[in-house]
Parts: C-alpha cells; sequence; structure tokens
C-alpha cells in the first residue's frame, strides 16, 4: 500500500526448508524488511485451506511459528528494528506462542510513546488465553477484531451484552498503562459496517459492497484490512482515511485467490 521497499519489516520463526526459503524470497519480493528466526529442528508452519462458495475452512500446522523465542528479538540487529520502528503490530495468535516477546516489545513502546496495536484475531485467543491478553492489553493503543472476537471478548468478561458497538467502546476504555495515547477499538462485521470507538465516541463506516459472485476467498481480509489503516495511519491521515483504505484493501483480497494482491494499489 505504500510502495515503499523496506519501510515494513517483520520478524517471526521459520524452518530450514524449502518453504522457509519461499517465505524469504517472498517477503522481499513484496518489499519486506523480514529478519526471520530459524529453527533447526521444526519445518516451516503450513496451511491446508478448503474453500466452498466462498465460506473457508482452515487446518493451521503451525511448526515452527509455534517456536519463536525471545532471545532472537533481543539479538542487537533484530532489536534495532524494534527501536527504529515508530509503529508495532503483533497479531493476537502470537500470545500462544511467545507473551515474553510481546511484553518486551509492548512496554518498549509505552517507554519511548510509540503506537502499540494488537489483533483480538480469534475467539479461542480470548477464551483460552484471557491471562497473557489481560497483561498485554493496557499497553494495546490499536486493537482490532471481528465482531465474533468481540462478542467472546465480552462474554469471557461476564459483560451481559452482544452488541457490538457497546462491545467496542468498552474495550477502548478498559485500563492503559500509558497515557500518551488513547485507546481506538476497530471492529469488522463481514458486509456490515465497520465499528470504531474513539474517545468515548463511536463511529461506523460502511464497507465497500461486492456482488456475491466476485466473492472468491475471505483468506486474508482482516491482515490486509490492517495493512490498509496502517498504511494511512503510518502517513498520519485520520481515522476515516485508515479505514477507507482499509475497506479498500481487504475488498481486493477477497476478490483472489489465496493472500494476494495486485503489483500496485489503485487507492487513491
Amino acid at each position: 500500500m505504500l510502495q515503499v521497499p523496506g519501510a515494513t519489516s517483520y520478524i517471526g520463526c521459520i524452518g530450514k526448508d524449502k518453504f522457509g526459503e519461499e517465505m524469504k524470497k517472498n517477503a522481499h519480493a513484496a518489499g519486506i524488511n523480514a529478519h526471520y528466526c530459524e529453527d533447526e529442528n521444526a519445518p516451516t508452519g503450513t496451511c491446508a485451506v478448503c474453500i466452498v462458495g466462498g465460506e473457508r475452512s482452515l487446518i493451521a500446522n503451525l511448526s515452527a511459528a509455534n517456536c519463536y523465542k525471545s532471545e532472537h528479538l533481543k539479538e542487537p540487529e533484530n532489536w534495532a528494528l524494534v527501536e527504529k520502528a515508530k509503529i508495532i503490530y503483533i497479531a493476537g495468535f502470537f500470545l500462544t506462542v511467545s507473551p515474553d516477546s510481546i511484553q518486551l516489545v509492548a512496554e518498549h513502546s509505552a517507554a519511548t510513546n510509540k503506537v502499540f496495536m494488537m489483533n483480538l484475531s480469534a475467539p479461542f485467543i480470548c477464551e483460552f488465553y484471557r491471562d497473557v491478553q489481560e497483561k498485554a492489553l493496557p499497553y494495546v493503543d490499536y486493537i482490532f477484531g471481528n465482531e465474533t472476537e468481540a462478542r467472546t471478548f465480552a462474554k469471557v468478561r461476564g459483560w451481559e451484552t452482544e452488541n457490538v458497538e457497546e462491545i467496542a467502546l468498552k474495550i477502548s476504555q478498559l485500563p492503559k498503562a500509558s497515557g500518551t495515547h488513547k485507546r481506538i477499538t476497530v471492529i469488522t462485521q463481514g458486509c456490515d459496517p465497520v465499528v470504531v470507538a474513539d474517545d468515548g465516541k463511536v463511529k461506523t463506516f460502511p464497507v465497500i459492497l461486492l456482488p456475491k459472485e466476485k466473492l472468491v476467498d475471505t483468506n486474508g481480509a482482516g491482515d490486509a484490512f490492517v495493512g490498509g489503516f496502517l498504511s494511512q495511519l503510518v502517513r498520519e491521515k485520520s481515522i476515516d482515511e485508515c479505514v477507507r483504505a482499509a475497506c479498500y484493501a481487504a475488498n481486493v483480497v477477497i476478490q483472489r485467490s489465496g493472500c494476494t494482491y495486485p503489483e500496485k494499489p489503485d487507492f487513491n
């Protein structure tokens, strides 16, 4: 979305195998500065995808993705990426892998007034990894999720509401470790409007509606949404512009097979 090679860095764990090489090659081709931890014993994670009529089911074999250690993050060349970053985003799935890495980055962000962001990622994270999620949450300036994840988050905490706008507002008002940035909650609802809770107020934004026959594959829609959002946030655009870019990016991805995108965005 930014079309600036090297503007985005990425850290994760792969195996020393052909899929790992594929990951490195593709990251480089996309202009991403990837610093992978390469595990000697586990293969690179893979995922089987079944798509029927636009609906999907995934079976992930996490393998090396489950083996990341904070020692890799602490290596000077990798920690330098954290120090250089203006905005840091970590998927909620990583709470199951290396919560101590998340805590290191979260505390650094709060101490240096950086923007720290996470995703609810999946209902099971909210349900079974509540303790580590709870520990990271005070540091989160922007939290993303979908309506199912938001409702599970609320249910686990005993909030007696299924209203997504109300839940988004309550999440945004949970305690924060640093007062530099307020927390903004962004919840997607498929083809229903995006809900944004910011500074005690809730706004909704319509998504780009797509005829059913154009929907190919919803894989990567949530990640593309966040990517589009970040592309404008880093340019210091308004929340309205960030959501517009997010909806654009998600709309592009769901019209293509796999997590793919055209060479150049036509977002303007």
